[in-house]
């Protein structure tokens, strides 16, 4: 095996790595794999549509694994991926 397979020893800086840690991380990215992304990228305009903060278009500036930040003539406003829709 090369020496790269291993988890990475962070003992030098002080942190010391524990086996719980690095499953946890390998956990964690492998959820991450699979849970839902946001089809939207940065420079999308875009309209949000939501119950509570009501019907924005804007432009992305911001984007995570499942929401979006949308930029309009009001401020910023954050919605859930699934209630963006492309501006025609």
């Amino acid at each position: 095996m090369a020496r790269d397979d291993y988890a990475p020893d962070l003992s030098h800086l002080g942190q010391p790595l524990s086996v719980g840690d690095a499953l946890a991380r390998a956990m964690r990215r492998t959820l991450d794999t699979f849970s839902p992304r946001c089809p939207y990228r940065v420079g999308d305009t875009v309209i949000g549509d939501d119950p509570f903060s009501g019907r924005r278009e804007g432009v992305v500036v911001w984007r995570d694994r499942r929401s979006v930040g949308v930029k309009t003539t009001y401020g910023v406003f954050f919605f859930d991926h699934r209630l963006v829709k492309p501006l025609d």
